[in-house]
Formats: C-alpha cells, sequence, structure tokens
C-alpha cells in the first residue's frame, strides 16, 4: 500500500512497532515518525491497520496514540477488520477532535493487491468518502461507500466467514475426490476450473498441494474474524451455521499445532480427521 502511495505522488510518513521491518518502505522513499501520534501530526490523512480491535485501541489511544496527534480538519482512516462497535465509539473520539473518521477495510490479500485487484468498503459521512477517495484510489481500484461509522466493519466481517466456508467447502469436495481416488492434483485443477471456483479459491486452492512459506492470512487470524462474525449474528438474531461450523474446524486445526499456518491449512486439518494425510 505504501509503495502504491509513493508511486502516485503521495508523501507518505510511516510508522511501525519494529521499524526494521519497515526498513525496505524507507528505502523505497517513506519518511518515519517515531509514535502514531507524531505520524498523525504530520499527515493529513492517517491510515492504520492492525490485526484485532485490540491492537487498534493501542495504537489509538494514549499520550503516544493517533487520536493525540489529530486536530481539526484531518481524517483518519482505519482499514483493520474489528469490532463495528469500537469502530463508532473510536469515531466519536475522532470527531471529538473536530477531526473525520472513515473504516475501510479491504477485500483481497497481498496477491490481489500486487495485482492492482484490491477493493475497499468504507463507512462514515459521504462527503469525507469524497475526499479520501483518491488516496484510496491510488492503492486499489474500487471503493464503495456502504453507508455510515461501523458499516464498512460489518461489511468486511460478513465477507470474510464467506472466505473460510468457501476453503472449507473445496476442502470437503477435493478430499472427497482423493478418497474415491482421483489424485490430489487432478482434483484441484478440475475444482479450480469449475462453477465453484471463485477468485478466493482460485488462489488459494493451489495451497492444498503447496503451502505458502508465510502465510498470507493465518488460522488465528481467520478464527478471530469469525468469532466477530459470531458475534455479530447473536446480536442481530442471525443464524450462521456454516460460520459455526467452520470455526470448530479452526480450532481443531489450533489443536492440531497448524495456527500459524495460512487458513487453507483446512484441508489438512480435515485430511488428518480422515486419517488421511
Amino acid at each position: 500500500m505504501v509503495k502504491r502511495l509513493l508511486a502516485a505522488g503521495h508523501t507518505v510518513t510511516g510508522y511501525n512497532r519494529t521499524k526494521s521491518k519497515a526498513q525496505w518502505l524507507l528505502d523505497a522513499g517513506m519518511k518515519w515518525d517515531d509514535t502514531p501520534r507524531a505520524v498523525a501530526a504530520t499527515a493529513d490523512v492517517t491510515l492504520s491497520m492492525v490485526a484485532n480491535t485490540q491492537a487498534l485501541q493501542a495504537v489509538t489511544s494514549g499520550p503516544d496514540g493517533i487520536l493525540a496527534g489529530l486536530s481539526a480538519g484531518k481524517i483518519y482512516i482505519d482499514m483493520s477488520t474489528v469490532s463495528p462497535a469500537a469502530i463508532r465509539e473510536l469515531a466519536k473520539q475522532v470527531e471529538a477532535k473536530d477531526a473525520e473518521m472513515l473504516d475501510a477495510p479491504v477485500s483481497g490479500s497481498s496477491i490481489t493487491l500486487e495485482e492492482g485487484k484490491l477493493s475497499f468498503m468504507v463507512g462514515g459521512k459521504p462527503e469525507i468518502f469524497e475526499k479520501a477517495l483518491p488516496y484510496l484510489e491510488a492503492i486499489g481500484p474500487k471503493a464503495t461507500d456502504v453507508g455510515g461509522h461501523g458499516l464498512a466493519a460489518s461489511m468486511k466481517i460478513a465477507t470474510n466467514l464467506s472466505l473460510a466456508v468457501q476453503m472449507l467447502a473445496f476442502s470437503e469436495g477435493l478430499l472427497l475426490a482423493e478418497r474415491s481416488g482421483i489424485a490430489r492434483e487432478t482434483a484441484v485443477e478440475v475444482l479450480l476450473n469449475s462453477v465453484m471456483a471463485s477468485p478466493m479459491v482460485k488462489y488459494r486452492g493451489p495451497f492444498v498441494l503447496q503451502m505458502p512459506a508465510e502465510a498470507i492470512f493465518d488460522v488465528n487470524m481467520m478464527q478471530k474474524d469469525l468469532l466477530l462474525a459470531l458475534e455479530m449474528g447473536r446480536q442481530l438474531d442471525v443464524p450462521l451455521p456454516t460460520t459455526a461450523i467452520t470455526n470448530e474446524m479452526l480450532t481443531a486445526a489450533r489443536g492440531m499445532g497448524l495456527a500459524d499456518k495460512d487458513f487453507a491449512i483446512l484441508f489438512e486439518a480435515l485430511a488428518r480427521m480422515a486419517g488421511k494425510k
């Protein structure tokens, strides 16, 4: 994302908890500030993306947090997948600083980002969405206004639950085909060229043949999103049966010591349960 903003001609000032991990971006032209507060004070538009609601609270609150660096006219955009209620509460705190906030989680991964196909779902005031659009479109080609504060977070959670459910369904079909006598590689090829192959399945399906050395989105992160979905379902009286089952399979994967693997490892967890490597 930083590389795309730099390529579009924007001045980017960044912060990361471990500076050494950002060195390659500093080498590419990103500037550096020592705290989230300093970044927010420097920039007209501040963007954050962190792992969960607790991490968002940590990076925004306190004397060195983003909130402390905001002032009138600034825009803060959070791109994390977190609780919608947390976003709405944070938006109130941002507006108390006479600044504005958008929640703008992304649909996609590092793969779709590199392909230039990343999309945003955005919650907040329409006029602030329009002001922020050039920055978002520098990162990905599509940004959709879904309504008020927190609704983009809701939309992202609704999207992500389907990713894990699809991966489990793909794994079930693949394992059934393999157990019947079809080579795994052949079954994967057929499934990835069938009507069930969503964009996610197309790029993640091959992981069952060779897992990436580093997880794109690991089991813990996916389960965090499913737990957010299940909590939303409870609050909104929406039954989520396939989400609940997939969540249990992610728990099983963690119990097998697979928590740090990409969530495509659901196939291996299912295969182990079937007594097959």
